[in-house]
């Protein structure tokens, strides 16, 4: 029985041996990923075009810093003797080294504001360029459009503006937190190790204590700053939706039905602060004693050397100074650790953003060949929905050509609009091919036409700004799409306005229309861009369209779309298709 007990006790110990060896390496390993992601971002720019700037400016800030450690250290020394004279009752003495403290004080005054200077000035460099890095990439092939694909990727418009801002500015914080502190941990070490072997002895057991404590009170914050970042983004857009959206809300009176759900989202932001909070206090509980108690220490370890008559009274002063100096820089992830836990989930928002930028497309998915040629049609064309992989239609084949315009029908839901989305290039999972121009010959009309932040003018020459189109033809384009009091109500064509909010959805697809005789494109596709206008007013534009050079297809459930184009190509559903001329598709429809 004995040697049982033994064998389980041995076994026991073998089992926390190696889960405590496991749970080392996870840690160590979770670490090592953090600094990899880290560096996956910092070094786009630290090894950019820009590069030589950045560094002469890093090199300038760690020049500054070693100024500062150098000035404490001549500060230490100077205390030192001053304290002696006064303990004496030397006065010359006194005044001598009171005179070179207030010399490094006036030299510390304006090296300090430039620090602050090239500090900041290096951080909105890192910003801007970062910035502009991200925002290609968001840009880059529609990405901003797949990324609302990816579930992992929430709010992009804080990670863009605040979590670059953040990721900069406590980047550099840090580097100069780890540099000055790496220079007072070498330069006061020499200096306490000369005044006292055991208070250098003390400060080392105290602050690997002291950070391992931290560490254990403190792991949980890096997931709840983490998801506070995410809730404070929830909330926000949840109050941007209701602004966005506020006249369709007013109008389904869906008020109380907005506020709790934004009222919940507000609440997951504060159950989640207040364990945050929580969890901050345990820290607390570790990191204010930590602090606290220092204070008192080095007099207690160097009180008795004193009192023996071995030192002066002065290298007390040296001492504490020395002690706090090195104190400060071996602790420094126990006093920057709540700091150090909101820098990493901001990195570990931004390095999934940056991966989903870079890797948006599905690659082990079947891919739509997209063809560019000077006509419009598709040939085989299987199209899937992104991700769910649910199939819309299959081995569709159809071509608009001129004079010959295509209307696609068909119930709700069964991809009419999926194929314009293919068309486009935005959806391309599936088989077959797609045959368009490039996009600088199209133009696509959407059942709610975007507004774009900017004059009367710029959303009738959107999305190519244009300097050769006088007032006059733009007057007469509005004149033909029945729009022409805009400039009047309106103060003109510079008048900068929330064109969403000011005109009806039958306005802003009239003035849709007026870009498209504006611009004429080649080809135009048009998603429902009569939907919210009168049959006359429908009748009117898409008569200007007939009379056009342009090559269109539409989408629509009217009828009346019928007679303003030649072929009709009708989804079944089930992913069953068919393409027949509009004269039969309306007689069909009338027999029916």
């Amino acid at each position: 029985m004995a040697l049982l007990v033994k064998v389980r006790i041995r076994n026991t110990k073998n089992i926390l041996s190696r889960t405590y060896m496991e749970s080392v390496f996870s840690k160590t390993w979770k670490n090592l990923m953090v600094f990899k992601r880290f560096w996956r971002i910092a070094r786009l720019y630290w090894v950019s075009e820009e590069k030589g700037k950045a560094w002469l400016f890093l090199a300038l800030l760690t020049a500054l810093l070693l100024a500062f450690t150098l000035m404490n250290l001549v500060l230490s020394y100077a205390l030192r003797d001053m304290m002696t004279a006064l303990e004496q009752k030397h006065a010359s003495q006194f005044y001598r080294h009171a005179a070179v403290l207030f010399g490094i004080f006036v030299v510390a005054t304006p090296v300090s504001a430039f620090y602050d200077y090239v500090s900041r000035k290096t951080g909105i460099n890192w910003r801007q360029w970062l910035t502009g890095w991200f925002l290609r990439q968001y840009f880059h092939d529609r990405a901003y459009y797949d990324v609302n694909w990816n579930r992992e990727i929430d709010n992009p418009d804080q990670r863009i503006s605040q979590d670059i801002e953040y990721f900069t500015v406590t980047s550099l914080s840090f580097f100069s937190v780890v540099a000055f502190s790496f220079s007072q941990l070498i330069t006061f070490s020499a200096v306490l190790y000369s005044i006292s072997k055991t208070l250098m002895l003390v400060l080392l057991a105290y602050t690997f204590s002291g950070t391992i404590a931290t560490l254990l009170f403190g792991k949980k914050l890096v997931f709840l700053n983490f998801q506070q970042l995410r809730r404070e983004a929830d909330f926000r857009y949840g109050l941007v939706h209701v602004r966005n959206n506020a006249e369709s809300i007013a109008f389904y009176g869906g008020e109380g039905q907005e506020s709790n759900q934004v009222r919940m989202r507000f609440r997951n932001l504060v159950d989640n602060f207040n364990r945050l909070i929580l969890w901050e206090r345990n820290l607390g509980f570790v990191t204010n004693g930590y602090q606290y108690l220092i204070m008192l220490l080095p007099y207690l370890v160097i009180a008795p050397r004193f009192f023996s008559g071995a030192i002066a009274f002065g290298v007390i002063s040296q001492a504490a100074l020395a002690f706090n100096s090195v104190f400060s820089a071996a602790s420094v992830i126990v006093t920057r650790f709540e700091d150090l836990t909101k820098f990493t989930a901001a990195v570990n928002r931004l390095d999934a953003f940056s991966s989903a930028l870079e890797g948006q497309a599905d690659r082990d998915q079947p891919k739509i060949v997209l063809v560019l040629a000077d006509r419009l049609g598709a040939q085989g064309l299987t199209l899937n929905t992104p991700h769910t992989l649910r199939t819309l239609v299959r081995d569709l084949t159809f071509s608009a050509k001129p004079g010959q315009p295509v209307l696609i029908v068909g119930p709700s839901g069964a991809g009419k609009s999926s194929i314009l989305r293919a068309v486009a290039g935005i959806w391309n999972t599936g088989a077959g091919t797609i045959f368009r121009p490039q996009l600088s010959e199209m133009l696509f009309l959407p059942q709610t036409p975007y507004m774009i932040i900017g004059t009367l003018r710029d959303q009738l020459l959107y999305p190519r700004a244009r300097n050769d189109v006088s007032e006059e033809a733009l007057r007469q384009t509005l004149e033909l799409v029945n729009l022409a009091d805009l400039p009047e109500r309106f103060d003109g064509f510079d008048a900068e306005l929330d064109w969403s909010d000011v005109l009806s959805l039958g306005e802003q697809q009239r003035l849709a229309f007026a870009r498209l005789l504006l611009a004429k494109p080649k080809y135009a596709i048009l998603d429902e861009a009569t939907s919210a206008l009168d049959v006359r007013n429908e009748a009117l534009l898409y008569k200007y369209l007939t009379e056009s050079s342009t090559v269109y297809v539409s989408v629509g459930h009217r009828p009346t779309l019928v007679q303003y184009h030649q072929m009709v190509l009708e989804l079944l559903g089930g992913e069953r298709w068919r393409l027949v001329p509009a004269s039969d598709y309306a007689s069909g429809a009338n027999s029916g």
